[in-house]
């Protein structure tokens, strides 16, 4: 019943709020009115409210004309989750020879939460084994000539400069660096700051998330998914506390942030050390959906093929109080405006009388903001017969703040897609730009990243940094990203217009053309995943 009347007591103001709009503007601003309002409560996941949200989306889905397509006729397709945090503060010594050095807790290190074991205990000789990053594509390995079987390694949380940037974010993962250790028999890891990771989110910063929830979603065992063997990842050093595992070592930590500031090959080694940690996690269960909606292809040799729209539902929920005492994160921008998007997407194609020639799904997926947990079980665990999507085209964050000129597809020059939105683009008057922030890592902080991992070829647009785009961008990055300020009032619904056109004009040259999208043939993407064209 709370659920119930949080919904209709939104009801009453969404006129009033649309009120001398343009229809397409109005019906946009009424979307995010709606989903970003306070009796929303930032829709975190598992929440009552993001389950209203999800009924809300479900509602202008059949509102729209599409048909229900969760598992078994339903618009929502349950995502078991596994919501893990950190304990305590857990342990880290440092021994050498005789002499053991207990580390310090949010000075030294921090431990890192683990959603499959509740305890992770080890003690083991530790081995720098620089990123950690075998590329069998380059020939780069950090593990050649190394013996770490049965060690402990200690790894830098990033990856060589050389690569391209979007491989280089992938392979810089804890979960890939993990996946790594665990292949050449390692049993554990200990993540280290680098230079990048410093400038970018320095270990001051990142202590005060220590207990913030992660989340994954569950087996059918009720166990976090693996993805096959990791060696846990548990415990996260600072500089401070680098300098402290490499003191007495033959390897120097300024011989290491030397070579990574320069970017040339880590030296690697034994350190002559052993590390004893614990790193003790609370894990629970819990539940939230994604909602899925069908637009069916009319031609019969292609509608068994399916291009994916996509956008994250929920955000980050209630958090610390800004300057005015606000609390609530209602993530208008983030990502309320993208969903909004998406479904006017859908309503552009029904209005247009002519249905696509492959099918189309509409995803608002769920847990973004806890690590991209919704859209990868989507691309794990399809409605739809597995190896039948074609294709992703992902709606996440546009900052509709200004008139945008170019637009940023990342992901874009890596498959047959890129072509395809630069047309569309061009036919608006604007051009592509390549990721204008490649140390944000965004390409692997974003839905379309989850498609990628399952082979199909996926592409996230937002407006690009082209006049007055890269004032606007940082300032919204500086001033209202995960902020209380994420509200309705900054969003341009004339610019939003402009984004649904857009994404209805790639969505439909992707659904009609007569070849289904392919990867370039050698991606590093394509390749690793399999994908088609690649190879």
């Amino acid at each position: 019943m709370k659920s119930l009347l949080i919904a209709f007591s939104l009801l009453e103001p969404l006129p009033a709020i649309a009120q001398g709009l343009p229809p397409a503007e109005a019906a946009l601003k009424a979307h995010v009115a709606f989903l970003a309002s306070d009796a929303m409560r930032g829709r975190d996941t598992g929440s009552n409210e993001l389950a209203v949200a999800e009924q809300y989306v479900a509602a202008q889905m059949l509102a729209a004309g599409l048909k229900p397509g969760g598992p078994n006729g339903a618009w929502l397709q349950p995502v078991p989750l596994v919501s893990f945090k950190g304990a305590d503060h857990g342990t880290l010594t440092l021994t050498r020879g005789t002499t053991a050095t207990p580390l310090e807790w949010g000075k030294d290190y921090v431990a890192r939460s683990n959603p499959r074991e509740a305890k992770v205990a080890l003690s083991a000789p530790v081995v720098f084994a620089g990123y950690g990053v075998t590329d069998r594509a380059t020939g780069y390995d950090d593990y050649k000539a190394l013996d770490v079987k049965g060690k402990i390694v200690a790894i830098l949380r990033d990856a060589p400069q050389a690569l391209q940037s979007e491989v280089r974010a992938h392979l810089s993962q804890p979960d890939e660096q993990a996946r790594n250790a665990a292949a050449h028999g390692a049993i554990g890891v200990i993540l280290i700051e680098g230079n990048t990771r410093h400038a970018v989110f320095p270990f001051e910063a990142s202590v005060g998330y220590w207990n913030s929830s992660g989340m994954t979603w569950a087996d059918p065992d009720g166990k976090a998914n693996s993805g096959g063997p990791r060696a846990p990842a548990f415990a996260y050093l600072s500089m401070a506390g680098a300098e402290k595992l490499f003191a007495g070592a033959k390897l120097k930590w300024a011989d290491v942030l030397a070579a990574d500031k320069a970017g040339k090959k880590l030296p690697t080694g034994a350190l002559g050390v052993t590390a004893q940690g614990i790193a003790n996690t609370e894990i629970e269960t819990l539940g939230a959906n994604n909602v899925v909606g069908l637009l069916e292809g009319s031609d019969p040799a292609l509608k068994g093929q399916y291009v994916v729209i996509s956008a994250h539902l929920d955000h980050v929920g209630i958090g610390k109080p800004d300057a005015k005492g606000d609390t609530i994160y209602n993530g208008a921008m983030d990502n309320a405006v993208g969903t909004a998007s998406m479904l006017e997407v859908a309503k552009a194609f029904t209005a247009s009388g002519k249905r696509p020639r492959r099918s189309i799904l509409f995803v608002a997926v769920t847990a973004e903001e806890k690590g991209l947990v919704g859209s990868d079980y989507f691309a794990a665990n399809p409605t739809v017969p597995k190896g039948s999507i074609v294709a992703n085209v992902n709606l996440d964050m546009p900052v509709l703040t200004y008139k945008f000129e170019d637009l940023v597809a990342y992901g874009a020059d890596r498959t047959s897609i890129g072509a395809t939105v630069a047309a569309v683009a061009r036919a608006e008057g604007l051009t592509l730009t390549p990721d204008p922030a490649p140390e944000q890592a965004s390409f692997v902080r974003s839905d379309h990243y989850s498609f990628v991992r399952a082979g199909i070829p996926a592409v996230s647009l937002e407006p690009g940094p082209a006049g007055p785009g890269k004032a606007a961008v940082e300032e919204f990055g500086a001033k209202h990203y995960h902020q209380p300020s994420d509200e309705v009032g900054l969003v341009d619904f004339g610019q939003g217009v402009r984004f649904v056109k857009l994404n209805y004009a790639i969505a439909r040259a992707l659904a009609d053309a007569d070849q289904r999208p392919l990867w370039n043939k050698g991606d590093f993407f394509g390749t690793l995943y399999d994908g088609p064209g690649a190879k």
